[in-house]
């Protein structure tokens, strides 16, 4: 027999599904419970009963996705060969779920100066998922004697990270926005490889 709680579980993670669907088709500010109840013959009753409005609906949405993209790196974490390999993977990974969800992230464009602490969590334990890959990728190589050695390998790659993550392109509509269009998006991609391949020359013996 199923217990009560586990059938919860299984409800929101429908519920999860529906709302993730939606947003990425038309964005959450074109999203409302209504169309996310109606996808799931649900009650609009029933859903706030699960999520108490669509911001929380969007962040418990948004924590899912970003342990889907952690995952990625998770999978590929010990098979890279050299540290380009490592850096290659973390910005065409990152870029690729850029695209892939890209309507998702309306939500920070609408809201990029006011965000919600429980996203700045999401997107730090994220940034930290990123960040173990790159200073693992560079312990890996010391030793054979490819890059010269770094006492402050975290420190390191946080300014790395810092610095592709301040990466755009000169264009017009950055000027209204903080967040990059989706038409800039490969640009961005060629500039942080760039940077990147700058930032291992530094290191290389």
């Amino acid at each position: 027999m199923v217990a009560v709680t586990d059938l919860q579980d299984i409800k929101k993670e429908k519920i999860l599904d529906a709302a993730y669907n939606r947003f990425l088709h038309y964005g959450y500010s074109k999203t409302t419970m209504n169309e996310i109840a109606g996808d799931l013959s649900m009650s609009k009753a029933l859903l706030y009963y699960y999520f108490p409005d669509k911001s929380r609906l969007y962040i418990d949405v948004m924590r899912r996705v970003g342990d889907e993209y952690l995952k990625l790196y998770a999978e590929k974490e010990h098979i890279f060969c050299n540290l380009k390999g490592a850096f290659e993977f973390q910005i065409n990974t990152q870029h690729e779920f850029m695209l892939k969800n890209y309507n998702l992230f309306d939500f920070f464009r609408l809201n990029e100066q006011n965000l919600p602490d429980e996203i700045w969590q999401i997107a730090e334990h994220v940034h930290e998922g990123e960040k173990k890959i790159l200073i693992n990728a560079i312990a890996a190589d010391t030793p054979k004697c490819n890059i010269t050695p770094v006492g402050n390998v975290g420190d390191l790659v946080d300014l790395l990270l810092d610095a592709l993550h301040g990466v755009s392109v000169r264009a017009k509509s950055h000027k209204k926005t903080m967040f990059p269009v989706k038409e800039d998006l490969e640009e961005i991609r060629k500039k942080r490889l760039l940077l990147s391949e700058i930032f291992i020359r530094g290191l290389t013996k």
